[in-house]
Formats: C-alpha cells, sequence, structure tokens
C-alpha cells in the first residue's frame, strides 16, 4: 500500500494571504479587508512591529480574559460585518464565500481547507458512479459542501448550528448552485441511524471540533468518540466506490493518531494520503493548522 506523508498549504489566491503571524496572533487578507485574530499556534515573534499590525488591520478581535475563543471585534477602519470573498482552481472549481465578524473570532472560513476543497473537486470529478452521495459531517458553513456539489456529487450537510447551516446555504446559492440536503442534527446520531436503514454513501468527510455540543445538548468530545464514529462510517461506506476525508484541529494530535483510525477501522484503504495543513505568511513563517487523513478508491 502506497502512503504518502504530507504537508500542504494552498496555492495562490486572489482573494486571501496570510500576511504575518506571531505573538499569538495572525494577521490575514480576506478580500480587501485585513483582520488581526488570536492564534495560539504563533507562539514565535511577529515579523512586523506591533504599530504595523495595526496601522493595516481593520479590525482586531480582542479576546476574553477567561475564554480565548470568545471576545469581541475591534474596529480599526471602516469596513463591513458582512462580506464575500472568491476562490478558484485551475480545475474548474468556482465559489463565492459569504464572511462575517462572530463573537468567537471566526469568520466564516478555514482557508487552510482550500487544499481539501480541491481535493473534493477533483475526487468526486474522477467517480465512475454518476451522481456519488456525500455526507458532510461537522459541515460548518459549508465550502467543502459546496465544492463536492460543483464536482456534481449529491451531497448531504449535517451541522448541529442552525445558524451555520443557513450561512451554508447562502454560500451554496452565492456560488449558483443548488440541491444540497441540509440537515440540523447530532452527528453521532444521524450516522447510527443510516447504519440501521442501510443508506451507504460514496463519500464521507468529517471535519470534527475537539468539543461540541449537539442541537439537544449532547456532549461531543474528539478524543472519547472519533474512534466509535469512524466504526459506524466504516459501515455506509461503499466498499467499492468510495473516498473519505477526516480533519482534525485537536493541538494534541498528530496524523499518525488519525492513520491508526482509519486503518484499524476500515478493513481496506485505498490512496492514503496524511499529514498537516497550514499556512506560511509573507515571511516565510509556517502556521500549522490541524491535520488531515484521506483515502480515495477513484
Amino acid at each position: 500500500m502506497k502512503e504518502s506523508i504530507l504537508s500542504l498549504k494552498p496555492g495562490p489566491w486572489k482573494d486571501y494571504e496570510l500576511i504575518d503571524t506571531g505573538g499569538f496572533e495572525k494577521l490575514e487578507r480576506f478580500g480587501d479587508f485585513i483582520l488581526s485574530r488570536p492564534e495560539p499556534q504563533a507562539i514565535w515573534d511577529k515579523s512586523m512591529p506591533e504599530s504595523e499590525w495595526r496601522k493595516l488591520a481593520h479590525a482586531h478581535f480582542a479576546k476574553e480574559k477567561n475564554n480565548p475563543e470568545k471576545g469581541q471585534w475591534e474596529q480599526l477602519k471602516k469596513m463591513p460585518h458582512n462580506w464575500s470573498i472568491a476562490y478558484s482552481n485551475q480545475d474548474g472549481l468556482n465559489l463565492k464565500l459569504n464572511l462575517a465578524q462572530t463573537s468567537f473570532k471566526h469568520i466564516g472560513l478555514f482557508p487552510e481547507q482550500a487544499v481539501n476543497w480541491d481535493y473534493l473537486y477533483k475526487t468526486i470529478k474522477k467517480s465512475p458512479v454518476q451522481k456519488p452521495k456525500v455526507l458532510n459531517l461537522f459541515a460548518y458553513t459549508g465550502a467543502a459542501s459546496v465544492a463536492a456539489k460543483a464536482a456534481g456529487a449529491d451531497v448531504t450537510h449535517l451541522d448541529s448550528v442552525k445558524q451555520v447551516v443557513t450561512w451554508s446555504r447562502h454560500n451554496m446559492e452565492s456560488s449558483g448552485l443548488e440541491g444540497i440536503r441540509w440537515m440540523v442534527d447530532d452527528a453521532m446520531k444521524f450516522i447510527k441511524r443510516e447504519a440501521r436503514r442501510g443508506n451507504i454513501y460514496q463519500g464521507i468527510i468529517l471535519d470534527p471540533p475537539a468539543y461540541g455540543r449537539g442541537p439537544d445538548g449532547e456532549k461531543w468530545v474528539l478524543e472519547e468518540q472519533i474512534n466509535e464514529m469512524l466504526k459506524i462510517c466504516a459501515e455506509i461506506l461503499d466498499p467499492k466506490d468510495r473516498f473519505l476525508l477526516l480533519n482534525m484541529y485537536s493541538l494534541s494530535f498528530s496524523s499518525l493518531i488519525a492513520e491508526n483510525l482509519i486503518q484499524t477501522n476500515f478493513k481496506k484503504v485505498e490512496n492514503p494520503e496524511h499529514g498537516e495543513l497550514y499556512l506560511q505568511d509573507q515571511f516565510g513563517k509556517k502556521l500549522p493548522l490541524g491535520i488531515f487523513y484521506r483515502f480515495s478508491s477513484f
């Protein structure tokens, strides 16, 4: 079995760039607007002085003392609360993604995931199944769902938060697409029902958080539940024509953990790849932003 261990970053992207990192922060441009946000992995020094960051940024996220994930945006220059950017690649994928300032430092987009949007689009285009069924779990604002739909898949998009499912629908419509199936549900409960019903998918995308809650307060802890979830995913993934893409953001996880999880739960793994996703700032510093494992029979 041929296996690749990779470190992947997105290629040139007109509407996005990572300008600088350091001091537990990152400075990024999304379209016409530059944001300064917390980044726990940027433990090194900034390359530019703090005064330059303040001069460039349209907004800075000031986190709460007792909760680094929550806080508020400090507006340094005039900019809209909501805006959009475009993403395209050489294979013909074209997305329009809607962004917004939220109280949890996120803006509705993880730009390092562009390498996986490319992978999904190219993989689904090669599928021997005319309209492969794809399930996206913990799907957030749905860029991966929209990329899969653009490639011709029959997509089921699931997230436990109704507001981000609505955000995902907006991304689909803005990208000129239609027909994604939307589900507001607990991921574990949903796939258990799908297994009982005998439903089969040709593709599964998993992007689980370290911690989370379902719509009825169901508890999710990555370390405790990801193994069980992958067991069930193995039951509902087509044994012949299939792909799987797993992303994990836990700071304590390596891609070797993902490799062990996949290989112990799936009898056969075709064309596996695993490693780190990262972004590189203008000064050459590489910011790690999660691990991935993916395989495909296509």
